[in-house]
């Protein structure tokens, strides 16, 4: 609503300004109309140190486009980004789909996304080793199946809507270890009979971590939205449209910034993802309906 209503106004202000002046007004310094500092949070670092690190270059990027300084703000989980998002301590976060769903539900005015990273290869998926007898998700019955972090989209709720999906029940019929980053490494020295976590991370195990090793996927599931970055519903409008347009007009430039660095590269820079300007909350109803029927709550 406010992204459409405010760029209306925009588009008519253009009608009686030169395209030319419209764009620099609309692409420099935005301290007139935003926060500033403008106070960013990223659900998946903890310490000021590795997030200053990560975000370094992006942050000057974004100062450089924006007129703003991008302050970081450290969070140790999800549920404090919710509030810091609550309590206006932050007016940005980097997320995750599960996140969002958790925000839209928790904060009081709501967030918006005000770019997101498409990552097009995004979701989930079951592996074994190729010796193993299980061969379908109803296999996995009696079996040991580790899994990523509690709250983890590709690792954890995904995973667990693909088990309900095949007749079982997460939390009776099949005995799941909740390993963290361990679960790969659980898999290939045999502590687990299934694997289910990131496309990414079944990937890792094949071409990075035992490329000599035998495996087999049993399952994937549909690509899935990719992680938003959203800013607090209450700031005000004019400075989430104008921001994102000036975002989306300088694009490349921020992509590249941000991965520059080596968690980001990491975490990114893989099959085809790219700085998006195009999800909307509609595109998270999959999360939050795989939230219902894992029966986990949010």
């Amino acid at each position: 609503m406010w992204r459409n209503s405010v760029t209306a106004a925009f588009l008519m202000l253009a009608t009686v300004m030169p395209a030319s002046n419209a764009l620099a007004d609309t692409s420099s310094d935005l301290s007139d109309v935003c926060p500033n500092p403008i106070r960013m949070a990223d659900t998946g670092i903890r310490g000021m140190g590795p997030l200053k690190e990560a975000f370094g270059p992006f942050s000057e990027a974004f100062q450089e486009h924006t007129g703003l300084e991008l302050e970081m703000y450290s969070l140790s989980n999800r549920t404090a980004a919710g509030n810091a998002l609550q309590y206006d301590e932050v007016e940005l976060v980097f997320a995750g789909p599960s996140e969002f769903v958790l925000f839209e539900r928790k904060v009081d005015d709501g967030v918006d996304i005000l770019f997101d990273i498409k990552r097009p290869h995004y979701g989930s998926t079951f592996l074994v080793k190729a010796d193993s007898d299980i061969r379908s998700m109803e296999d996995l019955k009696g079996k040991h199946v580790a899994l990523k972090d509690v709250g983890s989209t590709s690792g954890h709720i995904i995973p667990s809507m693909m088990m309900v999906e095949a007749g079982l029940d997460p939390k009776k019929d099949v005995d799941i270890t909740m390993a963290g980053d361990a679960f790969v490494q659980a898999l290939i020295n045999g502590d687990v009979d299934a694997m289910g976590g990131g496309n990414d991370d079944a990937d890792q195990i094949r071409n990075e971590l035992d490329p000599d090793g035998d495996y087999r996927v049993i399952a994937e599931s549909d690509p899935l939205p990719g992680d938003p970055v959203v800013i607090r519903g209450d700031v005000a409008s004019e400075c989430k449209t104008r921001l994102q347009q000036t975002l989306k007009d300088n694009k490349d430039a921020l992509w590249q910034a941000l991965i520059t660095t080596e968690r980001n590269k990491e975490k990114f820079l893989n099959r085809d993802s790219e700085l998006g300007f195009s999800l909307t909350a509609d595109d998270y109803d999959v999360i939050e309906e795989a939230y219902k029927a894992a029966d986990i709550d949010l």
